[in-house]
């Protein structure tokens, strides 16, 4: 998984895009949450290097189903944009709250809400909503046409964000054991030796993967080429959705 330092900047740039004369912020994050509060620290050095002016930060927590406070102290401040760092409970409940009290601008969700999990709990509510992507079931390549036509013909759907990229995981190390084979045949190496040499086999490759082309840093840290931004669009009767791709 790439870092998120590197993943979430994508989804402001987007919203940019869609709306450029986005000013005033308002950021919301879950504080009992860790991965949440990174994540709300990248996205708000994202918006300050922008020149973008955070109006507003709330705090909520992971188990909170109310949120009229923190949702009108922010619209009261009349935001262009919101920026969520959750999880799909608390953040799609916070969506559908903001909406209910009239917040029409974007709303940014963060990895937190990048499932179709959140679908039921924002329901209608949640059509719009932008959710930066490491995986793109649309990228041309012929590892993914086959791992997407391979997962839409058992799953009757496109292969979700996390489906990729354990398939990722899984390809990697194949084709780096098959390195270590080629040079040293496993059947004659211990497994410590299997250990080391795949380790180094993994770091040193590249890689051309259902995320694109991918390498790792010396410390294991993964190199990726493309990132994606996805716009949830729900269905008439906001009951099911989709995450579309939006060109970034």
């Amino acid at each position: 998984s790439a870092p998120v330092a590197v993943v979430a900047p994508n989804a402001v740039k987007t919203a940019l895009k869609i709306d450029p004369k986005i000013k005033k912020v308002a950021v919301f994050f879950a504080q009992n949450d860790a991965f949440s509060k990174s994540e709300t620290e990248t996205f708000q050095e994202t918006l300050k290097s922008l020149n973008l002016d955070i109006v507003t930060v709330q705090k909520f927590q992971t188990t909170d189903t109310d949120f009229q406070n923190q949702a009108t102290a922010a619209i009261n401040i009349k935001p262009d944009l919101v920026v969520i760092s959750g999880l799909v409970a608390d953040g799609g409940n916070l969506v559908k709250q903001l909406r209910q009290l009239g917040y029409q601008g974007l709303i940014i969700g963060g990895n937190g809400l990048n499932t179709s999990n959140i679908f039921p709990v924002c329901q209608a509510q949640c059509d719009g909503i932008l959710i930066a992507q490491a995986y793109n079931p649309e990228l041309d390549n012929p590892i993914n046409r086959d791992f997407v036509g391979a997962y839409t013909a058992e799953n009757k759907k496109a292969p979700p964000q996390f489906t990729a990229q354990a398939f990722t995981g899984i390809q990697v190390f194949v084709e780096a054991l098959k390195r270590v084979d080629d040079k040293n045949k496993l059947s004659t190496l211990s497994l410590e030796q299997i250990r080391q040499q795949l380790n180094q086999e993994i770091l040193a490759g590249k890689y051309v993967t259902v995320l694109g082309d991918i390498a790792f840093t010396p410390e294991g840290e993964i190199i990726q080429d493309k990132f994606s931004v996805a716009q949830i669009k729900m269905d008439a009767d906001g009951k099911n959705g989709k995450f579309t791709f939006v060109e970034n």
